[in-house]
């Protein structure tokens, strides 16, 4: 009997170890990106930048600072390329998922800024 009791116990043991829930409480919501940056800050630096870049910065300035875009479009007009980088910048909907409406649009042509935000991308496009 005591044997069973001992078996039972050390089995009941093994079964319930190694069950371990890991929560992180570093970022209020849990929002976090790759970078380990959380996504107010992020999205604070972004318009940062953005309220203080200036036109005819190179597509490759903007991306050594900003990273990569979040969305990316490119299309031909009149044989220059039109490209749109778009780096979010406000969060509307919790749902941890970055739509374009989260998002200011930059507008390179030719890989130079010429604008940002929907009057430039309706402008351009």
């Amino acid at each position: 009997m005591k044997a069973l009791l001992l078996t039972s116990l050390f089995a009941g043991t093994m079964l319930l170890s190694g069950c371990v829930i890991s929560v992180d409480k570093s970022d209020e919501d849990g929002y976090h990106l790759s970078s380990g940056v959380n996504w107010k800050k992020h999205e604070a630096k972004n318009r940062q930048f953005i309220s203080d870049v200036s036109p005819g910065v190179s597509k490759m300035s903007v991306v050594d600072t900003l990273g990569p875009a979040d969305f990316n479009e490119m299309v031909s007009s009149d044989g220059d390329a039109v490209q749109v980088l778009y780096y979010r910048t406000q969060r509307i909907d919790d749902d941890g998922v970055t739509t374009k409406n989260e998002c200011t649009p930059l507008v390179f042509i030719n890989n130079e800024l010429v604008g940002w935000g929907e009057l430039s991308l309706s402008k351009y496009l």
